[in-house]
């Protein structure tokens, strides 16, 4: 990987995969751990595999409302009529079938020897005797013991992040709490003395914030717990110390804004001063000037000031990093691909992004860019769906040609 030797020049541009696995490398999962009702686990990450403690479901039951039977009582050849014995509501205690059939509803416990289910649509019921149809399949409608997960089985790994369908598992389960590794602590400000925060009157050459909040949003859904530290201000003394400041207690310092080359960049002085850089440029485009290094001994990640170049470089390396923090077990996002609506010619040696639409045509889905081409331009990520990703070697796509995208639901 790329270095930046001293800490004052670069040798070069890494790749972003190189980026990505370098700032993962450099971090260990959040040792801490704690355990949380099932209600608050949500985005939580599993600090440990759950195993399941009991057969689920934890006895054969029916999953119609039907007739319970035994396969062995039916005609070889054509309908068969069989006397009703008994019925079975949910929540009541398992009968016994000999012979014949057997009322039963949705959920309920089977019979013991009862092996198939005839769904209540599929028979004739006439005083006390049901008539069923040729053809039925042997264990038809029947949810077996375990067949969902076997008691002793792992349930759910360690490293997983836990979603809705996750928690009616481990309920399902008979859990009521759960065991999770604490969120990661992110110390997260902007830079930039034309900041001001929304709300606020705007001065003259002034801006509003907007990159805290975009970063404050996607940090959340990643699972991170944040410590907003605001605006810090154009001064490299003063920077230094906050970063310093930022450091205590924290897994993660985070800033956007101040880690290029012009005169009033001294977010990468200022890291230097109280910890070190092991990249600082990464070969992508928009988002070229990322900074990977410590500040006092905890990871750092300095992204560009652009928006468009904060959301890439947020997606694509301090999300991985964030998952490693957090313990969990990460899969990048996968892209599929779409037909391109447009032409676009580059030269080679980064990875691009471009902003597009998902529109309808003649044809299926076509990706339309949108017209907001700039790193700056908000406008253009809240008004598309997503990223076109051209590799390193692309010079030029076409109207026609098919290339990878990454919807923006996969990468929040």
């Amino acid at each position: 990987m790329a270095r930046l030797g001293d800490g004052r020049t670069d040798s070069g541009l890494v790749t972003l995969d190189e980026a990505a696995a370098g700032a993962v490398s450099r971090v260990d999962p959040v040792a801490e751990t704690l355990k949380l009702p099932l209600a608050a686990a949500d985005g939580h990450v599993l600090a440990e595999a759950v195993v399941a403690r009991l057969d689920l479901p934890p006895f054969a039951n029916s999953a119609v409302d039907g007739y319970a039977i035994r396969f062995a009582d039916l005609a070889a050849a054509g309908a068969t009529s069989l006397p009703v014995q008994g019925r079975t509501l949910a929540g009541e205690a398992p009968a016994r079938l000999d012979h014949g059939a057997w009322r039963i509803f949705t959920g309920a416990p089977v019979p013991e020897g009862a092996d198939t289910i005839v769904m209540q649509e599929d028979v004739v019921a006439s005083d006390g005797v049901v008539t069923m149809p040729a053809g039925l399949r042997r264990g038809a409608n029947l949810r077996l013991a375990g067949e969902d997960v076997a008691c002793g089985q792992e349930a759910l790994p360690a490293g997983r992040r836990l979603r809705p369908p996750d928690l009616g598992l481990l309920a399902a389960l008979g859990l009521a709490e759960v065991p999770v590794r604490r969120r990661p602590r992110v110390a997260l400000f902007s830079t930039g003395d034309e900041l001001t925060e929304p709300g606020r009157p705007l001065g003259p050459g002034a801006i509003y914030d907007a990159n805290r909040a975009m970063l404050h949003a996607m940090l959340v859904r990643a699972g991170a717990e944040i410590v907003d530290l605001g605006i810090l201000r154009d001064d490299a003394e003063g920077l230094e110390q906050r970063l310093r400041e930022a450091a205590t207690g924290c897994d993660l310092v985070l800033t956007s804004g101040g880690v290029s080359v012009g005169e009033a960049d001294h977010v990468r002085d200022a890291v230097l001063a109280c910890g070190g850089l092991d990249l600082w440029r990464v070969a992508i485009k928009p988002g070229k000037p990322i900074a990977i290094g410590s500040v006092a001994g905890t990871p750092f990640v300095g992204l560009p000031g652009n928006p468009v170049a904060v959301f890439v470089g947020f997606a694509f390396v301090a999300r991985p990093l964030l998952a490693r923090l957090a313990g969990e077990t990460y899969v990048s996002p996968a892209a599929w691909p779409v037909r391109l609506g447009f032409t676009h010619a580059r030269k080679p040696g980064r990875r691009e992004f471009l902003r597009v639409s998902l529109e309808r045509d003649a044809d299926g889905i076509v990706a339309r860019r949108h017209p907001g081409e700039g790193a700056g331009s908000l406008a253009s990520l809240a008004q598309s769906d997503g990223l076109v990703v051209l590799a390193e070697d692309i010079t030029q796509v076409k109207a026609g040609d098919l290339a990878p995208f990454l919807p923006y639901a996969e990468l929040l």
